[in-house]
């Protein structure tokens, strides 16, 4: 027998724990590899620390308490009826046996429960001070993102614990007799003669009461600190956080029935010992009714009847608590706001003191930018371009904003997905393409710097030593190199490529053993028998760059664009904004609260992660050096941060302000710009991001260059418009810089209110209004072609704006979008040439009073003859060459150049 109970733990090892140790296993060996180790050795300590004290409290309090039950009936049968044996049998000696286990079963899952909250517990015990207080109780602000939650999860798991006790407890006294209860019509009679429902023994009495007593005492404590905190972030409909009603009807209500709890607990132990009932009764009718009455219709009548009449004076402190707070939650009290003139002042001298914003206007979209880089770099099916990231570089000595994309490898697109070739031979993406954001060749399709495979660049300025990408946004299978097997590189013409690994990524194989811990973990028994993979070999793994940030920092939200940056040396690198989120801030707004979502009411872009294309090596980067979590986080995870002043000056001039916080802020700035209680209360001035009706999905929020008002020279920003609630005209822009010392200022320009400023739906409709704009896409539409209108952008000079659309044209069927024309709106001007250059040209140098709109209406007609000819001989050429879709092309622009002529 004891052979078989060896043989079934010996299963139950291998099947259910096995896998799940092999996979902690190996996670220590990734986490060992990336240098940080810290990371999975104090989260593991945590969890067993804390759930093995919390199991051992549990099982301590449990078992006592089943314990004193069982000792003081132990003279008690505890008798059930039996078909088998006949009669009642007693299975006393069945439910001694059981209080072990049944002990053990709850103080498991309550050890598992509490080991899930490592992070609540860390937080708590490497606090660090806000150094600001709340307005209504006057505590600290780290109170609430700290020490609450810790005290909260304390209260929860002793209320559950001595609610189990109780009813466990009670159970068996009840089955033994102990404690009855019978009906009012068999009511017990004591030996004063008097009526008794409930019928207990001294001593079981005294232990019951006592269990309520400690539920009593934690139900008051759940008030105090989970109701009554919970006020300062109460949603009223006007603001966040605790309002008239609140403080004045709500919280005292509070404070009563907790002192009623308080009472109750001490009635339950002054008459632990004693049998009268009736003012235990008598204070839970009391705590019912407090809880009905004063929690919801004595707030409802003072709601009412004192704060609706007057509800703007009653309100007003508070709305300034909820500005106030929201402001500092979300980093907007540090926003710095300059009034624009608005006036129609641009001119041509402008223009050209501004050529550096002029010259990185950007006139490719992100979604038709992609599916021409698909169509023209991705050389083979199983490349993939996945995202279109948006930068700027020093290039020939000139600041330019580009657009690049990283050519990844898509496995599930192999024409022979083996084993072999999935995890040994394709192995990695290779290079990227990159181009300037406002330059476009004769054909409409985008002029690129880097280009092809291998990479080749048309700058110096601009080079790829590394292009191999093993860590990307599309990795996701795992990866195995420095094998016999041959590593495909690239393709060449025909041929193909092949190389060895040279990096330090992945982990080493080293022994046949941690060949079958991976053969175990990747369900692959291949890896175990392949003489392919030697001791030599490493094995990569969360190659995913965002599965593999989220594994290493689980603390951490991470930016939903991460974006790969080209450094001096050529390597290429990926950079993941990480954010630090709560749903703690006292009164402050929060943003996407839902059934199981607290939402989020706090945000700091805290950290800046890096990760290296091709060796997956991670450095976390403090960019908020000043926010108490990352500095908590500090304390906890020691020497796992840098300092932003330690990364790499390449890396550096690459950061950029995170369109994911960016869109936090603008939003509620939307709102939270108006700071007097009365302007709040009426919305009487608030703001919205325009919402295009039409054209590209991109939304209104912007990576530019360009050179801010009052200030000498360009910069890389990140901005956005703002409209009246309600109305298209503008009423300010907000931007947040990026560059240097300046990197993460926000600003918010204003124009004046007494003045009509276009806004970008009212220039859309403008466009769309334009016959001569109008009749050239008709005409397009009835060619066989689609025409897309572009993002609108909306580019600040100096204290004006200028709008840019570009136009792009694509053949039915085909899958590769030209850029054909740039429409450029200034005021009531709008011009529709080939080049922005052109557009701009036309709307300051064509300007004439009679006729403001300077709009081209006959794009080609000024082509000579010579453009015709050239167009009739490349056509002739490619038909020789059978090549009919540059044919097609060419005689459909001879067919315009004859049209017009």
């Amino acid at each position: 027998m004891k052979k078989k109970y060896i043989i079934l733990i010996l299963l139950f090892f291998l099947v259910i724990i096995g896998p799940g140790l092999v996979l902690m296993l190996t996670d220590w060996f990734w986490f060992k590899e990336l240098n940080f180790e810290v990371f999975f050795t104090t989260i593991l300590k945590a969890k067993f620390i804390y759930g093995l004290l919390a199991g051992i409290i549990s099982f301590v309090l449990l078992f006592a308490n089943l314990k004193i039950a069982s000792v003081l009936t132990k003279n008690r049968p505890l008798l059930i009826s039996s078909q088998v044996h006949g009669g009642e049998v007693d299975i006393s000696k069945y439910i001694k046996k059981a209080l072990v286990p049944f002990s053990l079963f709850f103080s498991f899952f309550i050890g598992l429960a509490v080991s899930s909250q490592y992070g609540t517990i860390l937080r708590f015990l490497n606090s660090t001070l806000f150094n600001e207080v709340d307005p209504l109780f006057h505590r600290d602000i780290s109170f609430y993102f700290f020490s609450l939650p810790f005290i909260q999860l304390l209260i929860q798991v002793f209320l559950f614990l001595f609610i189990i006790s109780a009813i466990s407890s009670f159970l068996i006294y009840f089955g033994k007799k102990a404690i009855l209860i019978v009906g009012k019509d068999r009511p017990f009679y004591s030996s004063e003669g008097k009526t008794e429902i409930v019928r207990a023994e001294k001593k079981p009495r005294a232990h019951i009461f006592s269990l309520f007593s400690f539920i009593f005492i934690l139900s008051a404590l759940q008030i105090y600190f989970v109701k009554i905190p919970n006020l300062l972030y109460s949603p009223s409909g006007l603001f966040t956080g605790a309002g008239y009603t609140d403080i004045h009807a709500r919280l005292p209500v509070l404070n009563i029935m907790g002192a009623i709890l308080v009472f109750g607990a001490l009635l339950m132990i002054f008459n632990a010992f004693r049998k009268n009932y009736r003012i235990l009764f008598y204070t839970a009718i009391v705590y019912v009714l407090v809880s009905v009455l004063g929690g919801w219709a004595y707030p409802s009548i003072v709601q009412k009847f004192i704060v609706g009449p007057n509800e703007l004076v009653k309100e007003s402190p508070y709305i300034l608590n909820n500005i106030s707070a929201t402001q500092k939650a979300f980093n907007l009290d540090k926003v710095e706001e300059r009034n624009l003139s608005g006036e129609d002042s641009l001119t041509l001298e402008d223009i050209k003191n501004n050529k550096t914003t002029i010259n990185n206007i950007r006139i490719w979209d992100r979604e038709p930018l992609l599916d021409t880089f698909g169509q023209v770099q991705e050389i083979r099916t199983y490349y993939d371009f996945v995202s279109i990231d948006n930068d700027r570089y020093e290039i020939d000595g000139e600041y330019r904003q580009v657009l690049l994309s990283s050519r990844e490898l898509n496995s599930e697109n192999l024409p022979n997905p083996s084993f072999i070739n999935k995890h040994l031979a394709f192995t990695h993406g290779y290079g990227l393409t990159l181009g300037p954001v406002n330059e476009k060749t004769k054909e409409g399709l985008p002029v690129l710097f880097i280009k092809n495979l291998p990479p080749v660049s048309e700058s110096d300025s601009l080079k790829v030593s590394r292009p191999e990408i093993y860590f990307g946004e599309l990795s996701q299978d795992y990866a195995v190199v420095k094998t016999e097997a041959k590593e495909f590189d690239y393709p060449s013409g025909e041929e193909n490529v092949f190389t060895d690994y040279e990096g330090e990524g992945g982990v080493p194989i080293r022994s046949i053993w941690r060949k079958l811990f991976y053969a175990i973990r990747f369900g692959e028994t291949k890896i175990l028998f392949s003489s392919d993979i030697t001791d030599e070999s490493r094995i990569m793994y969360y190659r995913n760059i965002r599965q593999r940030v989220e594994k290493l920092a689980p603390f951490l939200e991470f930016d939903g664009d991460p974006y790969l940056v080209l450094t001096e040396e050529g390597k290429l690198k990926w950079i993941f904004d990480a954010y630090t989120k709560s749903s703690s801030y006292p009164y402050s707004h929060t943003i996407g609260k839902t059934i199981t979502d607290n939402g989020v009411n706090y945000i700091r872009n805290s950290v800046k992660a890096v990760i290296d294309a091709y060796d997956g090596k991670i450095q976390l980067y403090i960019a908020e050096p000043n926010d108490p979590l990352i500095q908590t986080y500090v304390k906890i995870f020691k020497n796992a941060f840098l300092s932003l002043d330690e990364m790499p000056k390449d890396l550096r001039n690459h950061i950029r302000y995170p369109e994911d916080i960016f869109i936090y802020q603008t939003f509620l700035y939307s709102i939270y710009h108006m700071e007097e209680p009365q302007i709040f209360y009426n919305k009487e001035d608030q703001w919205q991001i325009p919402k295009i009706s039409e054209g590209g999905t991109d939304p209104m929020v912007r990576h530019i260059i360009m050179k801010l008002p009052g200030e000498e020279k360009e910069e890389f920003i990140l901005m956005v418009p703002f409209t009246p609630k309600g109305k298209d005209n503008l009423s300010a822009w907000m931007t947040a810089r990026a560059d240097g010392d300046n990197y993460g200022e926000l600003m918010v320009y204003r124009f004046p209110k007494q003045r009509l400023v276009f806004g970008p739906n009212q220039i859309i409709n403008r466009i769309n209004q334009n016959p001569d704009i109008s009749k050239q896409i008709s005409l397009w539409d009835q060619r066989g072609s689609q025409v897309n209108l572009g993002s609108l952008l909306v580019i600040p000079i100096e204290e004006s704006l200028l709008y840019v659309r570009p136009l792009y044209l694509r053949a039915e069927g085909g899958k590769i979008p030209e850029l054909k024309r740039v429409i450029v709106a200034y005021e009531n001007r709008i011009a529709m040439t080939e080049t922005l250059e052109g557009s701009i040209a036309q709307i300051f140098e064509g300007k004439s009073e009679e006729s403001p709109e300077t709009v081209e209406t006959s794009p080609v007609e000024n082509i000579p003859l010579s453009e015709a000819q050239r167009l009739y001989e490349e056509a002739i050429q490619a038909q020789k060459e059978g090549n009919w879709s540059i044919y097609g092309e060419k005689i459909e622009k001879l067919g315009d150049i004859l049209e017009n002529l």
